[in-house]
């Protein structure tokens, strides 16, 4: 086959995986407008929960609410159509892959799917409403909390973020070692320097709170040990 009509083939196929990636987020973004209500409920309930004098969230524009529940349908959307991106990123590239290497793509896109919602569900039932009831401690005679709606959801979907790709800590060690950019032993040589990092990360993601700091470290440290005996064993 001529090699521009191998890649005007390769071109096509990219397009029309494209599709199907872009339609399943439409797809959920608009299930998940449909149930947008009680979905906001339910990543507001931590928020309640930390302060049960708190009763309600604002909005100061017009247009806030519409488009923070816009926000909120796509942030569902691209999560739950997660499984079919990643199934089409595999379909794209297993022609060329070896029989092997395909049941091990297949098992790392499984996994890693798996580590980020692991990552955002461990944020939202374990570190969030430890972080929040810190958050909403400095209220006070003086000091009346009104959060609004859009910045409280944008703060959700960051943690959620920021705990689901922590998460997939041990794959990306696996993937610089297996790539030849880092070699088999350099993360059980250099653990002390990478510890001292994921505190900092710790720290930062919790907000400066050290308990939430704590809940964080313990499960990303054993995500990095995890993340090491991948490594030598894909070395």
């Amino acid at each position: 086959m001529p090699l521009a009509e191998h890649l005007g083939s390769h071109l096509v196929e990219l397009r029309r995986r494209l599709m199907i990636s872009l339609a399943a987020v439409l797809v959920f973004s608009g299930l998940a407008y449909a149930f947008a209500e009680p979905i906001a409920e339910f990543v507001m309930a931590p928020l309640f929960a930390a302060s049960p004098s708190l009763k309600s969230l604002v909005y100061t524009n017009l247009t806030e609410a519409f488009f923070a529940y816009l926000k909120l349908s796509l942030c569902v959307g691209l999560a739950a159509s997660l499984p079919v991106v990643m199934y089409q990123v595999w379909g794209f590239v297993a022609p060329g892959l070896q029989a092997h290497e395909k049941r091990l793509i297949r098992v790392v896109a499984l996994l890693g799917s798996g580590l980020f919602v692991l990552g955002a569900a461990f944020a939202y039932f374990a570190l969030l409403p430890r972080m929040l009831h810190f958050l909403m401690s400095f209220a006070g005679q003086n000091l009346e909390p009104r959060p609004r709606f859009e910045d409280y959801l944008i703060f959700m979907a960051r943690a959620a973020l920021a705990f689901g790709l922590a998460f997939e800590i041990p794959f990306l060690m696996a993937a610089v070692v297996k790539t030849g950019l880092l070699p088999a032993g350099h993360f059980r040589r250099k653990r002390p320097y990478f510890y001292l990092v994921l505190a900092v990360l710790a720290f930062l993601l919790a907000a400066g709170e050290p308990f939430s700091a704590l809940l964080l470290i313990l499960p990303l440290g054993v995500l990095y040990e995890i993340g090491n005996l991948i490594a030598q064993a894909v070395a």
